[in-house]
């Protein structure tokens, strides 16, 4: 055990000292390693902050919010066309409605307008005094939208039943608006009143910051919300007879089940009571989508597979031109110590240790190079992040994988050479000069 543990740390100390005497050699040597395994760790860190986030961004909606959609993404991502999904009827009010007295799993409904499913959202700039916003999304819900969300109230509250049945003027800001009209003066906006577009609304609540992806401002706390029945007063929609045309009307419905019901349960009861108010036979599709949390993460999860797929195969690419540098420099290596191979077998050494003492020089090497690689893969990643605000995530075992990686294309390139170094005649690698 002694005499193997002194040639594992002779051999080292020959590696370590073969990479000191040629410094060029080496470093070109693992140039493509560390390509290779900086792009692991720094595009690994960028894909996992990002992914954090945008589950972060998603769980703002509520782990038990199901969505009801004309159509939507899930459409899409299942391959639908868009002149099928244009058939379909559009969602109304009355919809909500029956939604609430025949679907027993369902606690609350919430009537958004304007801004759910697919269709441009209704935009207006917002005024207060001599200050105005660019124009921001505004939609019209019902009394129950604060039930369905997780955007919590910063100020003030949200517009109750009685204001949504008489169609009052009120309006909760989103952060975004709040911070630009009132913000900077310090000016309490509760009871304040606002202009949206050429109308008078009262304000009686204000959102709290909600979580962007990526770190980024993606105007997601640009919106102001009314109720829904003063949206239809002032922008003209009114669906509430469902038609089977083309035109694109941005309306959706969230749905709350009630405590203890399991989501699975709630959606199975929306299905049913949506198939017969469409009067859907037994053999027809749904003409509609339903979307949850859960649905939109196991669509993204799709996504972020084989995005993380593809950075491997790239990363991989790199790491195969860098293992067949390995294999050169190595062979070229061999072909420079065949006296040095002949003096070490003469003395005594068995093929064994000629075959590891290069597999070790290879491996040290490739090795060396996967940690400059993960050094690299995280400073440009935690550049990015401190340039942009963009999230990162440096796992342990993206380390553990760069490493490994490095250190197995090492072995796996170095292989050939240390197995020829191996197989020199002692008394012939004597003779070479």
């Amino acid at each position: 055990m002694a005499i193997r543990s002194g040639l594992l740390r002779e051999v080292i100390v020959m590696a370590f000292d073969t990479v000191r005497t040629n410094k060029m050699r080496s470093a070109l040597t693992v140039l493509g390693v560390v390509i290779g395994v900086t792009s692991i760790v720094g595009m690994t860190a960028m894909i996992r902050g990002f992914d954090q986030s945008l589950r972060d961004s998603i769980g703002a909606i509520g782990p038990n919010t199901i969505f009801l959609q004309r159509f939507g993404v899930s459409s899409f991502s299942s391959g639908a066309e868009l002149r099928d999904l244009l058939k379909r009827p559009n969602l109304t009010v009355s919809d909500a409605r029956a939604l609430e007295t025949m679907a027993e799993t369902i606690q609350f409904v919430d009537i958004e307008l304007g801004a759910g499913g697919i269709g441009a959202p209704t935009q207006r700039r917002v005024f207060y005094r001599d200050r105005k916003s660019s124009p921001l999304v505004v939609f019209g819900t019902s009394e129950n939208f604060a039930e369905g969300t997780r955007i919590p109230i910063a100020g003030g509250r949200f517009f109750n039943g009685t204001e949504v049945q008489y169609r009052k003027n009120v309006a909760v800001l989103g952060y975004g608006p709040y911070q630009l009209l009132f913000g900077e003066s310090g000016t309490d906006p509760i009871g304040k009143t606002i202009r949206i577009g050429s109308d008078r609304f009262e304000v009686v609540g204000v959102f709290d910051k909600r979580p962007s992806v990526g770190g980024f401002n993606q105007g997601q706390d640009d919106f102001v919300t009314i109720p829904y029945t003063a949206y239809q007063r002032l922008f003209g929609l009114n669906p509430t007879e469902g038609a089977r045309n083309t035109s694109i009307l941005p309306i959706q419905i969230a749905l709350l089940p009630r405590e203890g019901t399991d989501v699975k349960v709630a959606m199975a009861d929306v299905e049913h009571v949506m198939r017969i108010r469409h009067e859907l036979r037994l053999d027809e599709p749904d003409d509609f989508d339903l979307m949850t949390q859960d649905s939109i993460l196991k669509l993204w999860d799709q996504i972020s597979q084989g995005t993380f797929l593809a950075l491997m195969v790239i990363s991989s690419i790199a790491l195969m031109v860098g293992g067949i540098g390995v294999m050169a420099i190595m062979s070229i290596s061999v072909t420079e110590r065949t006296r040095e191979i002949g003096v070490r077998k003469a003395l005594g050494a068995r093929r064994a240790e000629i075959l590891f003492q290069f597999l070790m020089e290879a491996a040290f090497l490739t090795s060396l190079g996967g940690v400059i690689g993960i050094a690299l893969g995280s400073a440009i990643g935690w550049l990015v992040h401190l340039a942009t605000g963009f999230p990162i995530s440096l796992p342990w075992w993206s380390f553990a994988i760069g490493l490994g990686f490095s250190a197995s294309v090492g072995i796996f390139f170095g292989m050939w050479p240390a197995f020829k170094a191996s197989r020199l005649d002692p008394i012939e690698a004597l003779r070479y000069e």
